[in-house]
């Protein structure tokens, strides 16, 4: 168990990333994702491009007057600005935490099944010594739950195995002396219903805090980041935006412990305008909620800023407005004053 002054300290982190008016910028994307980004608009993904970029985001001027903290990938925290500061000194310069993402992505389970296991538990107390030397004071591990229509996905093995190694690795963490973020995201990819989605991801969360519980994970130092609860991208028919907010409450307050200091959503393929709008609706609907109810957000926040960019120096300044746009109104919606009418507004 940990002495009660190192649970107060991650006690207070966790508050403080997840507390509205801010929220969290996913910058972790793997060097696979980044290229498929970079290959959108044109740009070579190699390693200086790469840091150029991230660069680019950190030094948005004021950034961290609606952004806690950012995530980052192995590769990135070892990176610095072109002044030489290391980006997780950078941005501690800047009030702003440093996270690192700590899984090494997801494989198959077997070579039958569709279905998909994180890992990264391994060698993991190492690597977070030296992420902790970087500046590094919170994490992420982020497991995958399809859904199919036939019942059969997700299977009950698959949720049990990413549930158990989401625990595993928070408690590493914790041990560690930093906040985990966990993220066992359901997918929006398919065509199941809103109710279907609220089923699988009640069950995923319930399943995860019995086994949080088990490992001795203290709930107070932790940080969920969930998907809402939202019907498939292929669905006919698809739900609005009061009935996600709806559904995603109800789920959460059936699933989630009181302890918890913190939700921070992951955008999961939603649109920038819709990942917004729905978490102003769930702020707007309940203002008495135990847990700060905020954003995590990688493309929702990113994708205006990096089609503004186009790889080119010239851009770096509209392309840092677009990054701070979509920040203050994320910011915005984390207190329930969003409204759709700010998209169109020059801030």
């Amino acid at each position: 168990m940990f002495k009660k002054m190192e649970k107060n300290n991650l006690n207070k982190i966790a508050i403080r990333l997840s507390k509205p008016p801010k929220g969290i910028l996913a910058a972790d994307e793997s060097t696979n994702t980044i290229t498929k980004r970079f290959d959108d608009i044109n740009v070579p993904s190699n390693y200086e491009n790469r840091r150029k970029y991230r660069e680019l985001l950190f030094k948005t001027e004021n950034l961290n007057s609606f952004i806690s903290g950012v995530i980052l990938y192995d590769e990135t925290i070892r990176q610095s600005t072109s002044e030489g500061i290391p980006f997780g000194e950078y941005l501690n310069q800047q009030g702003i935490y440093p996270g690192i993402k700590v899984d090494t992505g997801a494989i198959q389970m077997t070579k039958e099944s569709k279905e998909k296991i994180t890992e990264g538990l391994d060698g993991l107390g190492k690597r977070l010594i030296e992420y902790k030397k970087m500046g590094a004071v919170f994490t992420k591990w982020r497991a995958i739950i399809d859904i199919e229509e036939d019942g059969a996905v997700p299977s009950d093995i698959a949720i049990d195995l990413n549930c158990s190694n989401l625990a595993r690795y928070a408690k590493i963490v914790q041990e560690n002396g930093m906040v985990p973020i966990v993220e066992p995201e359901v997918l929006m990819d398919g065509s199941h219903s809103i109710q279907k989605c609220f089923d699988v991801t009640s069950e995923v969360q319930k399943i995860l805090f019995e086994k949080l519980i088990k490992n001795n994970v203290s709930l107070d130092g932790i940080l969920l980041k969930p998907n809402m609860v939202i019907s498939g991208k292929k669905a006919v028919s698809q739900a609005s935006v009061s009935e996600v907010a709806e559904m995603t409450l109800k789920c959460l307050k059936k699933s989630v412990p009181n302890e918890v200091p913190g939700i921070v959503f992951l955008s999961g393929g939603q649109s920038n305008e819709l990942a917004t709008s729905h978490l102003n609706e769930m702020n707007k609907l309940d203002t008495s909620l135990p847990w700060n109810l905020s954003f995590s957000y990688g493309r929702a926040l990113q994708q205006p800023c990096l089609a503004s960019w186009k790889g080119e120096d010239k851009n770096i300044l509209d392309s840092q407005n677009a990054l701070f746009k979509r920040s203050k109104l994320n910011s915005s919606a984390t207190v329930g004053k969003y409204s759709e009418d700010h998209e169109n507004l020059k801030l």
